[in-house]
């Protein structure tokens, strides 16, 4: 009778032993799953962070590179602007040259054409119409030149009549030595056939002309007339 009765109290013993040992496994097993459970959680929430802040950043990319390709296009539209204002700047530039010389080369060609006829009334004198020769030169004048010869009119028309002086000008040859739009400075070669009543027989004479021709209104006129005996005058 003692022996089953400490029997059963061992088993009772062991049965609760294996009922405890079942308790903390079971506890352990919920701690485990309750971890695992917890990890998978942080895990989550942390690969959801990382996704927003991917998500977050490629609306910021996007947006740099707007601001690039802008700033590109911006760039091109410039330097194409840029590009064009100089080729149409150069090219007005060019334009006027191109009128300045033409102009220049205009009034060349009109002052000489005066200047060669005003040498031949300049070099020629009758005699028989002296006064229409003085109004000739006179006409054709402007500035210092017509002044001068205004003054010494008198003088020399006494002088010519006096002497029954004859002259004859030809311009033989000419060229323009500078020119604007209303100034151009002539060099002429006149030959000029010279008869008096002290020397019958004509004499003839080669001069170089240094004649400075303005534009008066439409008209070419002599502002300046250098000879030969005034050349180192008038340098």
């Amino acid at each position: 009778m003692r022996t089953g009765r400490n029997t059963t109290g061992a088993d009772t013993r062991q049965s609760a032993e294996d009922e405890s040992v079942d308790i903390d496994a079971a506890d352990q097993d919920e701690r485990n799953v309750s971890a695992e459970d917890t990890g998978g959680e942080t895990d989550k929430s942390e690969n959801s962070s990382a996704e927003a802040e991917s998500d977050a950043a490629k609306p910021n990319a996007d947006s740099d590179k707007r601001r690039s390709h802008r700033w590109i296009r911006a760039s091109i539209r410039w330097a194409a602007g840029a590009v064009f204002v100089a080729f149409v700047a150069v090219a007005g530039y060019e334009s006027w040259l191109l009128f300045q010389q033409h102009q220049n080369n205009l009034a060349s060609g009109q002052a000489l054409s005066a200047a060669r006829k005003y040498a031949v009334t300049l070099t020629s004198t009758d005699p028989n119409a002296i006064d229409q020769n003085f109004t000739d030169i006179l006409s054709g004048a402007t500035g210092d030149f017509k002044d001068t010869y205004t003054k010494a009119s008198s003088r020399l028309r006494k002088m010519l009549i006096d002497n029954k002086v004859a002259t004859q000008g030809t311009v033989i040859d000419s060229a323009v030595k500078s020119a604007t739009t209303n100034k151009v400075e002539i060099l002429l070669f006149v030959r000029q056939s010279v008869t008096n009543s002290a020397s019958p027989e004509p004499r003839t004479d080669i001069t170089a002309v240094t004649m400075t021709m303005e534009k008066v209104g439409d008209r070419w006129l002599a502002s300046k007339v250098i000879l030969p005996a005034e050349q180192g005058k008038g340098q």
